[in-house]
């Protein structure tokens, strides 16, 4: 009997693209990575676990299928599935071609493009920030005159927070905006964000201020809701993170129930939701849906928090076994991400295994090797590591994170400057 493969279209740097393959191991799968450059470094941490990684156009549809039908000459393919949002859309043409378990294709594209979504969402009732769409400079401007100072601008596409920043003037919006239209905040084009530089449409929101929220949701059930915050204006850089939230009962179930809202009109609703809030003098506010896990280490963090493995739930979906999201345990998990504040080589790192070894520690990680220029660009990228915690109390799980993280340390050298 041929050997049940689970393919991975695309693994994701530094994300949950190996807990993937270790989750896929653990059900009895070989996993199988389809990647547009496999000899890239963002897959060299997969070499430990001698994944098998195959060459093909990602964004190719026909050359998928055609990679796929060959490996069903070797393989049971049990299921095909992946963690990025910029492929996702194809996996569900991807399953449906093969009669497997898998997103709607339809309904994903629309969601990954955030001016469909807003959309969508607005005429179904959720609340939202305030929200227009623009073209070119001119239209951004007064798009931001409607709506009022501060604004966020972001590009109707792509994740991470990745182009997006908070502008409060008049210089700041047009510094952005030219920054936006160079293309220059897309790390590599998927066909959406192709199209999107061949006719770039900026979405200009209103600031919504107050406490962050997100909802990790899998299927039309609510796993978890957490809290975060960022480092500072203007962009949005995740620095620590808790889960659960603190919330009071009515709190916890306003926020489920706009979630469900959102899965409705979206046209969601199989597998993996990850929704991002702003609770404001309105109450929760929609700032975007991913039909998507949360990257990493979220997962990782309602594991710890309830006992309930999203990952492997996630591939038992796929590959279509019956799911378990029964939570085993009630703890507070907390995560602190490791941020670099300057640009420059990364001279030295240390305190990894100091701060794995305090008690109550699950995981302290770098994702950066030594001599690796940093460049900072103001989103997910900015992100050197992380260290996560678990324990029966908000205050415990907090003292644990510092406890870890003063046991770290780095030393960036600054470029040298044009004189130098």
């Amino acid at each position: 009997m041929a050997r049940r493969a689970l393919v991975l279209v695309e693994g994701g740097p530094w994300g949950c693209g190996l807990l993937y393959v270790q989750a896929a191991q653990r059900l009895g799968l070989r996993p199988i990575i389809l990647s547009a450059d496999p000899a890239s470094t963002q897959y060299d941490y997969f070499a430990a676990e001698r994944t098998e990684t195959i060459r093909v156009d990602t964004d190719d549809l026909d050359a998928l299928v055609r990679e796929c039908s060959q490996l069903r000459e070797t393989y049971g393919i049990a299921g095909i599935t992946s963690q990025e949002e910029e492929v996702y859309a194809t996996v569900g043409k991807l399953c449906r071609h093969f009669n497997l378990p898998g997103p709607n294709p339809v309904s994903t594209e629309r969601c990954c493009d955030k001016f469909t979504q807003r959309e969508l969402l607005a005429g179904a009732g959720v609340p939202m920030p305030a929200y227009r769409v623009a073209v070119n400079a001119t239209e951004v401007e007064s798009s931001a005159a409607e709506i009022g100072l501060p604004v966020v601008l972001k590009p109707t596409v792509g994740g991470g927070s990745s182009g997006v920043r908070l502008c409060r003037n008049a210089d700041e919006i047009a510094e952005h905006t030219a920054y936006l239209l160079s293309g220059k905040h897309i790390r590599l084009p998927s066909p959406t964000q192709r199209k999107w530089l061949c006719s770039p449409r900026i979405l200009v929101e209103e600031f919504a201020q107050g406490p962050l929220y997100w909802a990790d949701m899998m299927g039309d059930q609510t796993i978890g809701i957490g809290t975060g915050d960022f480092g500072p204006a203007p962009h949005f850089v995740y620095r620590g993170s808790i889960i659960p939230a603190p919330l009071t009962d009515d709190e916890h179930e306003h926020i489920a129930d706009v979630s469900l809202s959102c899965l409705r009109a979206l046209g969601l609703g199989w597998g993996p939701t990850c929704i991002e809030f702003r609770w404001t003098k309105l109450g929760p506010v929609v700032i975007e849906v991913n039909p998507r896990l949360g990257g990493a280490p979220g997962p990782q963090m309602v594991q710890l928090a309830y006992g309930v493995d999203l990952i492997k739930e996630h591939i038992k979906l796929a590959i279509g076994d019956e799911l378990d999201l029964r939570k085993r345990h009630s703890y507070i998990a907390g995560a602190r991400h490791l941020v670099a504040d300057h640009d420059g080589t990364l001279d030295w790192i240390s305190g990894d295994s100091r701060a794995a070894d305090v008690p109550g520690v699950a995981e302290a990680k770098f994702y950066v090797a030594l001599k690796t220029p940093i460049v900072r660009k103001g989103d997910w990228r900015d992100c050197i590591g992380h260290v996560i915690a678990a324990s029966s109390s908000l205050a415990q799980t907090e003292a644990i994170l510092q406890r870890a993280v003063d046991l770290i340390d780095w030393s960036i050298t600054p470029f040298p400057t044009v004189d130098e």
